[in-house]
């Protein structure tokens, strides 16, 4: 992790907020806390990321004119963890994502290519934490956990890069209404999902493990300091990273 302070990392984030025109809404003072405060501090932490990775895309020397990056790697699924790319591989990736989350989808617009590059070169390895912080923030609530749900399930039926890279892609707008089970259920099969893929999304079997993966995560210092957890957090080695850096993975992977 940088050398700077949490405190600084407040003023940075605020000062990217100011600069993108954004003012965070204050936490209410009343006596609601557990869950729901999470949940807004989640939704503060979620615009200054935003407003952090569009910082990171405007200074970034990587030009977005370039074909995409076709996946090579193997993935493969344990638990509420997705992982991609060779066990032997020297660095160690874990990114924590909601697929709701706006600034989930400017990460994987930026560095999507990049890190695909990457393990199909066998540099890294990445452990994709499938979470959910967002439910309330769909109409009907809880598609943060269907879609992770379905993620899973995608990473079974062997077509985990593609389905990914797709709901990001096509990610509903926050506070609006998320794919239904069937419309996701639909997406795999057009993408070739193996076995019983629309049971396994409509059933939404996971989602128990997911809250406990969500619940996990906030509680882990490494992930989410003080228990604030935002997505996407990315850890290099254990380490957390600043998603402002737009060289973040050329310095782990020694390509800098």
């Amino acid at each position: 992790m940088s050398g700077r302070s949490e405190r600084e990392r407040r003023e940075a984030a605020q000062a990217r907020l100011s600069a993108a025109g954004i003012t965070p809404t204050k936490k209410s003072t009343g006596g609601g806390g557990g869950k729901q405060g999470l949940v807004i501090a989640a939704v503060i932490l979620v615009v200054a990321l935003v407003a952090g990775l569009f910082y990171a895309w405007q200074t970034s020397s990587t030009s977005s004119t370039a074909a995409p990056v076709a996946p090579t790697y193997q993935s493969s699924r344990s638990g509420t963890v997705v992982t991609s790319g060779a066990a032997s591989a020297p660095v160690t990736v874990d990114v924590y994502e909601d697929f709701l989350c706006p600034a989930c989808q400017q990460f994987e617009r930026i560095y999507g290519d990049e890190i695909t590059a990457a393990l199909n070169e066998g540099k890294i390895k990445v452990n994709y934490h499938v979470i959910a912080i967002l439910n309330e923030r769909s109409n009907p609530a809880g598609y943060s956990t269907l879609a992770g749900n379905a993620g899973l399930c995608a990473a079974d039926a062997g077509i985990w890069p593609a389905f990914h890279s797709r709901l990001f892609a096509e990610q509903p707008s926050e506070g609006g209404a998320g794919k239904t089970a069937q419309e996701l259920a639909t997406i795999g099969q057009q993408l070739g999902a193996q076995g019983d893929f629309a049971g396994c999304v409509t059933g939404n079997g996971d989602a128990g493990a997911i809250t406990q993966a969500t619940d996990d995560a906030a509680g882990d210092q490494a992930v989410a300091p003080g228990g604030r957890l935002s997505t996407p957090t990315v850890l290099v080695n254990g380490k957390a990273i600043e998603l402002n850096d737009s060289d973040w993975l050329k310095n782990a992977t020694g390509a800098a």
